[in-house]
């Protein structure tokens, strides 16, 4: 395999396509099918861009684009790496789907303000595509906070109360909270280092002060933890499903919360290095932190009773996952053993959890926008009136849980068997103990949907209890926040449409068949490529370039 940087200008053009987008569709506010046109050829063309770019990668090349001098020395720069290229090929891709999906849901709900979004959803994905291909952290900083702005206008969609409460609570927490952290920890390696160049910062590290060093581990990891809803700095995103549920899917699958897990990759492989990790012992205290956060999100998301709720508090876990991978990269390099297969599930799992959980939001969306129901006690039988829907959300909820065939289980194999090498059995049976509350939590929807009916259904104690979510819709909801006066409801965008709210009419659910009468196509045919993409990732990894981008990475850190 050749190794050379080669000066190309496709990086910052598959920044800059989405970018110049936003101006396309802020122009055509009075043509709808030219705006969605705007923003679909954007999505095709910078998948393209970075699509080309793969062979080179692949064959060792790097593919480098300088705007100068920034700041201290320090260049604002790009580069296309086998790391970068893993998370901007996944979200060029996904966006492909999202385009389409975003249409139909905006126009299904004939929403308010469409041009505002769609120019925002452009502008996300220039910045998350930015944060793939900074070359160092300063230039990461730069575009992980604009991501965070960029989005904004996505979560406060609504402009209810509600809708702007979670938007000041999201820039809050990842604007001023992480950005501020991800700032300090740059400032400190700078000083330690004299540079923030990824790949040139840990030879520097290893001989300054340890606990400095620590410091600076800590800083970064907090900051870009905030994105990836590490506990306890999670509570954003929850809240933040009070937006629109394309907003939902970029946020959990493909943009936001996968630009902090991005941020601890580059942290813990290249502004650090395995060893070093190992050394200062802080990977097994990130292990440790995503041990425990995956699992209490998924004990909450038992009880959530709102689905977009549970798939939010299931988010929260899965991401975890990655970071638990990230975090054993310490205690394999330490042992001497393990350290590839828990990079490699590690980074797996973010291709898969995007595939897996977008899946899910779109099908949490169309449910919504053809039935306008939104709690999951009100879904049984929903499987005759939506069977192609619920299918495509059976197949991702499997993997969800780490059943063979779908992309999941790959991932969090190669995570159980490197944690095993490592030495480190105990998160072993995390893994295990987190894969059967995965099933306990997506299980009864599936089941309801397909084995029972609104009228003859199962009791569900855990959101019908004293102590479940749908209690909470009264008490303490299912994150566990105060009541709403007067037993008010908590409320997010889907329940802001349509007359009727909650499950079948009074007839029971229509059976319409598997010939696709159940929704629009353009939400529907996203829904079911997105789940066929978690298949094939799942059958076939090892042909698919994911894994071959992890095995350039892998092959890099372990040389």
């Amino acid at each position: 395999m050749t190794e050379a940087v080669v000066t190309d200008i496709r990086p910052l053009a598959a920044v800059l396509v989405s970018a110049v987008a936003v101006v396309l569709i802020l122009a055509s506010h009075r043509y709808p099918n030219v705006r969605e046109s705007w923003s679909v050829l954007a999505a095709l063309t910078k998948f393209g861009i970075i699509a080309s770019m793969v062979p080179g990668v692949l064959d060792g090349t790097e593919y480098r684009a300088s705007l100068g001098e920034f700041v201290f020395g320090i260049e604002f720069s790009l580069r296309a790496d086998a790391l970068g290229m893993i998370f901007a090929l996944l979200a060029s891709f996904l966006w492909i789907f999202t385009a389409f999906y975003a249409a139909g849901y905006m126009r299904g709900l004939s929403e308010h303000n469409q041009t505002r979004f769609f120019a925002a959803f452009a502008a996300s994905l220039s910045t998350a595509v930015g944060v793939a291909f900074a070359e160092n952290l300063l230039t990461i900083f730069v575009f992980y906070e604009l991501l965070s702005v960029a989005t904004y206008p996505l979560v406060a969609h609504d402009e209810t109360e509600e809708a702007r409460t979670a938007g000041r609570k999201y820039l809050a927490y990842t604007f001023f909270g992480g950005g501020l952290l991800v700032l300090s920890g740059t400032a400190l390696v700078f000083a330690m280092a004299g540079t923030t160049q990824f790949g040139e910062t840990a030879a520097h590290l290893a001989e300054a002060n340890t606990a400095l060093a620590r410091a600076a581990f800590g800083l970064l990891a907090a900051g870009f933890g905030v994105k990836a809803a590490l506990m306890p700095v999670h509570s954003w995103l929850p809240d933040a499903m009070v937006a629109p549920t394309p907003v939902s899917g970029l946020l959990h699958a493909v943009a936001v919360v996968k630009s902090g897990v991005f941020g601890i990759a580059r942290l813990v492989l290249e502004v650090y290095n395995p060893e070093l990790v190992g050394d200062l012992g802080v990977g097994i205290v990130l292990a440790i932190l995503a041990a425990v956060t995956l699992t209490v999100a998924s004990i909450i998301a038992l009880r959530a009773d709102r689905l977009k709720r549970r798939l939010a508090y299931s988010t929260i876990s899965q991401l975890s996952y990655i970071v638990l991978g990230l975090g054993l990269v310490g205690p394999a390099a330490v042992a001497g053993a393990g350290l590839e297969n828990v990079i490699r599930g590690g980074l797996l799992h973010i291709p898969a959890h995007a595939f897996m959980k977008l899946t899910l939001f779109f099908c949490a969306g169309i449910i919504h926008v053809e039935t306008h129901t939104d709690y999951i006690s009100e879904m049984d039988g929903i499987g005759k009136r939506m069977p192609l829907t619920m299918t495509a959300f059976a197949v991702a909820s499997a993997g969800m849980a780490g059943i063979p065939l779908v992309a999941g289980f790959v991932s969090k194999w190669f995570i159980l068997i490197g944690a095993v090498e490592a030495s480190q059995p105990v998160f072993a049976v995390v893994l295990l103990i987190s894969g059967v509350l995965n099933i306990a939590y997506f299980w009864p929807i599936v089941y309801g949907a397909f084995f029972e009916s609104h009228e003859d259904a199962d009791a569900k104690p855990l959101v019908e209890g004293p102590f479940g979510g749908r209690f909470g819709r009264q008490a303490a909801t299912d994150g566990g926040e105060e009541a709403l006066p007067d037993g008010g409801e908590e409320t997010d965008h889907d329940d802001e449409h349509g007359d009727h709210h909650g499950g079948p009419g009074p007839g029971g659910w229509d059976r319409v068949g598997w010939t696709g009468a159940e929704g629009s196509w353009a939400m529907l045919a996203p829904i079911l490529v997105v789940a066929t993409g978690a298949v094939v990732l799942g059958v076939v990894p090892f042909e698919a370039v994911f894994l071959d981008l992890i095995e350039s990475v892998v092959e890099g850190v372990t040389a």
